[in-house]
């Protein structure tokens, strides 16, 4: 993937594609803001990143087990006896 850096700003630019929607989401979030698009993209990765290093479960892994639990308490103190 070819890059270039901006001595101005220490950025470097890329390319990549992204689905319709993302892209729609955000320009959208980008003016709605007041914001470059470009400053937008750079918090959110930023925040990925850094969720990512937490090791946090995500979203859906941890609702799929409260529905384990709820359904399987009692087997679940049983075996842990």
């Amino acid at each position: 993937m070819p890059t270039t850096t901006s001595h101005d700003t220490g950025k470097v630019k890329f390319a990549t594609q992204l689905s319709p929607d993302v892209l729609r989401q955000l320009k959208e979030t980008a003016k709605k803001e007041g914001r470059q698009i470009q400053a937008v993209l750079d918090e959110a990765l930023q925040e990925y990143f850094q969720y990512r290093q937490q090791q946090r479960p995500r979203p859906h892994v941890m609702k799929a087990l409260r529905a384990s639990i709820r359904q399987h308490d009692a087997l679940y103190k049983e075996l842990a006896k």
